[in-house]
């Protein structure tokens, strides 16, 4: 029930199917899957248990950024399940409680040392255009991206861009990561998907990774971290509830993977992530019961609102969720009015039917390798949370390190793919190559599509985080 058979824009080539086992049940999936989506393809629900209370959990942000589905492979404890495609005869198990010790003894391969020249974390929008303006300059940047696939975001992102045409304006973002995509196999640029960089040791500038349970040891002159932003999480009874996820995992198993969230769905935020998700819903075959925003208006452009409401959606304004309700999986959610300083109006609250619940409540950037490199964070509201103070140049405090996309503050696709050709351009006038011409455009760019009504919040943000 959960598998989509039929989409109105995508196909999903699944590969041929094989078979784990979870807990000593043989299961199916599909070549092209990961474990945790097989497993929710499949009918669970509980992935694991609150390490205190013991309460069920389930998948939330489906890119490898929360605890959520960490699971026993293997023997091996605490491994994202949602970024660990299925292999056959793979020993899959829940094992309540983060921080276990493996089962048995696991011998790790020694470590392998890799020198580079400019090294890229994250494969996404920004990291992606930041590799092919190097290789197009003569540089061959190593990419490192923890996910199965490059394209980040965009591979999910089925809707057409707004903004500037040189970053895709009129195409569907699942598009313009092929393209990114086939043009850094074009150039021959090496990446490493399935890595997690875990951690940077400032004392001798490395960078360690793990991919697929060998170590390796970065070293590289120039590091440009792309590594984007996770899902923000609200308070609010069951808010740890199987079938809450943030709106990105939703967008993630069904235009990726082909996989339903659920049945009947709230969204909360009515933003343009939250309007374009809940129309994505219905295009999966899912019911939008409705769209709940805090705010006393809707965050998001008239044209994605218009679309919902086309489709007899309901948006509210003002009103937000204040429980979920359910034993392993969510059966019912409560909404509740606001006043117009955001408190509770009392008698005001709403039972509805629901199943899943999804959380377009804004992105936090993905910072923490930068600070334990070192770098000088700052919290701005404007940029979503603590990021890393930079110059105009986007290289941060720490020398020869650079930022690029939502890891320097939260914005659009079409931003990121601009702040990763700066800081590009940055690091290769710093290797003494002429791109003055190449930095003051970009910069340009970047002014136009900030210079409307959603970037006024933004360019508060850099004021407060950008150094001379």
């Amino acid at each position: 029930m959960r598998e989509i058979k039929s989409h109105p824009i995508l196909h999903f080539d699944r590969g041929g199917q094989i078979e784990f086992s979870f807990e000593g049940k043989k299961i199916s999936a599909y070549q092209s899957e990961t474990v945790a989506m097989a497993l929710y393809r499949n009918g669970l629900n509980v992935f694991s248990e609150s390490s205190k209370l013991h309460r069920p959990r389930g998948m939330f942000c489906a890119i490898g950024k929360c605890s959520s589905c960490m699971m026993r492979v293997n023997g091996v404890p605490n491994v994202c399940t949602c970024i660990l495609p299925v292999r056959e005869g793979m020993q899959v198990e829940r094992q309540f409680g983060l921080g276990e010790k493996p089962s048995g003894v696991v011998h790790f391969p020694p470590p392998v040392e890799r020198k580079e020249t400019v090294t890229i974390i994250g494969g996404g929008p920004a990291g992606l255009s930041a590799a092919i303006v190097f290789a197009e300059n003569g540089v061959k940047p190593l990419v490192i991206e923890q996910n199965p696939s490059l394209g980040g975001q965009l591979i999910k992102q089925t809707h057409k861009f707004f903004g500037s045409k040189n970053e895709g304006a009129g195409i569907r973002g699942i598009k313009i990561a092929e393209e990114m995509i086939q043009k850094v196999k074009k150039l021959e640029i090496p990446t490493l998907t399935r890595s997690s960089a875990f951690g940077f040791y400032p004392e001798t500038g490395t960078l360690g990774v793990f991919k697929e349970n060998q170590y390796i040891k970065v070293h590289s002159d120039y590091y440009l971290f792309a590594t984007g932003a996770a899902e923000r999480m609200i308070p609010f009874e069951g808010n740890d509830l199987p079938g809450v996820f943030g709106a990105g995992a939703a967008q993630t198993m069904m235009n990726i993977f082909g996989i339903r969230p659920g049945n009947r769905v709230l969204m909360v935020g009515a933003g343009n992530v939250g309007l374009i998700i809940s129309y994505q819903l219905l295009q999966a075959g899912v019911e939008v019961a409705g769209v709940v925003e805090a705010a006393p208006r809707i965050g998001g452009y008239f044209v994605h609102a218009a679309k919902l409401r086309r489709f007899g959606v309901p948006i509210i304004t003002s009103t937000t969720i204040k429980r979920a309700i359910g034993a392993t999986r969510v059966e019912k959610a409560v909404i509740v009015s606001l006043d117009d300083k955001f408190n509770e109006i009392p008698n005001s609250e709403k039972e509805w039917d629901v199943d899943t619940v999804c959380l377009s409540t804004g992105l936090i950037p993905s910072v923490t390798l930068l600070a334990q490199a070192g770098c000088k964070m700052k919290y701005s509201p404007y940029l979503s949370g603590y990021v890393p103070i930079r110059n105009k140049n986007l290289m941060t405090t720490k020398e020869n390190i650079f930022i690029a996309g939502d890891v320097s503050g939260v914005e659009e696709a079409s931003t990121a793919i601009l702040e990763g050709k700066l800081a590009a351009y940055s690091i290769l006038k710093k290797m003494g190559k002429n791109t003055d011409v190449q930095i003051d455009e970009t910069r340009r760019e970047l002014e136009k599509l900030r210079s409307g009504p959603f970037g006024v919040k933004i360019l508060k943000g850099l004021q407060e985080v950008q150094y001379e």
